[in-house]
């Protein structure tokens, strides 16, 4: 189902109708003839911010019924078949069909089916330069290698994730080392990041690991509850780059490249014992990264950024704050407890479970 609440929001933070397509997972002519309908009917982001999504949609498209849907095609599927020898498209098409009417659901005409799988080819495997927008768009990722910290009891060298956030833009870059790369590391380091550069920007590349995208598929994407409250609080869009296509992200993921150079590899004569010590050469060494000489042009990271920095969101009154949420069952003295704290509920919920932060 078309997520009607989530174009309005994307919409309200001025995401053009293309890159709200693409975070709800659906097409332009449905962004299109959701916010037409919006306007006609006088709702907006702030009006539905409290509704469901049946609410929204049941005030959108008031009676109307579900319609007909075709079933798309597996296109990585016809894709890796179409490498064999004597497969034609117009033999994947009679397949397609033949599944289709086997399920009881509509296919797509040839003349569709041939056009998505051209759109698939030129997606996903031709080479495009992209020229990014100042304050647009920030992306994250883990870097592959890590930091080590030396244990001061057992010299045993334990590591240490680095955390990378880049501004496709200007290039600048933020690296901070963590002890584990969990949704805790994962949440403090885009707000430390955002912190960093001094505001927010309007989108939000991750890559597909779980503690961010629970799922990121051609027709669904699921982002971690809380990954989606820290985007919200910072208003913000997250569009997850596509699964095994490292070109969406190509921008943090040579920066993850040059971070191994610039930093891990500077850093690997020194001994730490201590995270705080470990970060704090980390950011004499990000310092230099962002401030040396571009090789091909004029000025530095640095200096391009001050150029992107006036085009960023401003930032909220107060940093997001990770909460971690128990499931409390009630005791009979009307009582849960969460970490080692007694606290008193209604005595009518007793035995019940409670979801406490």
């Amino acid at each position: 189902m078309t997520n009607h609440k989530e174009i309005l929001r994307l919409k309200k933070l001025g995401l053009s109708n293309a890159e709200i397509a693409a975070a709800c997972c659906c097409g332009r002519n449905t962004v299109t003839r959701t916010l037409k309908r919006a306007s006609e009917t006088g709702l907006n982001w702030t009006r539905v911010q409290s509704m469901s999504l049946e609410e929204v949609y049941s005030k959108l498209f008031p009676g109307s019924e579900d319609r007909v849907q075709y079933r798309m095609p597996d296109y990585e599927q016809i894709h890796r078949e179409m490498q064999k020898s004597g497969v034609t498209l117009s033999l994947l098409w009679a397949e397609y069909c033949d599944q289709c009417r086997a399920a009881g659901e509509l296919p797509y005409q040839s003349t569709q089916f041939n056009k998505y799988y051209a759109d698939y080819v030129s997606k996903t495997k031709a080479t495009m330069h992209l020229e990014h927008k100042p304050g647009e768009t920030m992306q994250v990722d883990w870097a592959g290698q890590t930091a080590g910290i030396t244990d001061t009891d057992t010299g045993e060298l334990i590591p240490a994730y680095l955390f990378v956030a880049v501004l496709p833009c200007s290039g600048y870059a933020y690296v901070e080392a963590f002890q584990d790369e969990k949704q805790e590391a994962w949440i403090s380091a885009h707000v430390h990041a955002y912190q960093f550069f001094g505001g927010a920007t309007r989108i939000l590349t991750p890559d597909n690991l779980k503690t961010g995208v629970i799922r990121n598929t051609r027709d669904d994407t699921v982002i971690n509850k809380t990954y989606r409250e820290l985007s919200e609080h910072y208003g913000t869009a997250i569009i997850p780059a596509r699964p095994r296509t490292p070109k969406d992200k190509a921008f943090v993921e040579g920066s993850v490249g040059v971070v191994s150079t610039w930093i891990i590899a500077a850093l690997r004569n020194q001994q730490f014992f201590s995270l705080t010590e470990l970060n704090e050469a980390v950011s004499e060494k990000l310092y230099a990264f962002n401030h040396k000489p571009f090789q091909k042009r004029e000025g530095s990271r640095a200096a391009a950024f001050e150029e992107e920095k006036p085009f960023l969101l401003p930032l909220p009154a107060a940093p997001f704050e990770l909460a971690l949420w128990k499931v409390a069952t009630v005791q009979y003295n009307y009582h849960v407890s969460v970490d080692k704290q007694n606290y008193s509920v209604p005595y009518s919920t007793l035995s019940r479970k409670w979801m406490c932060a």
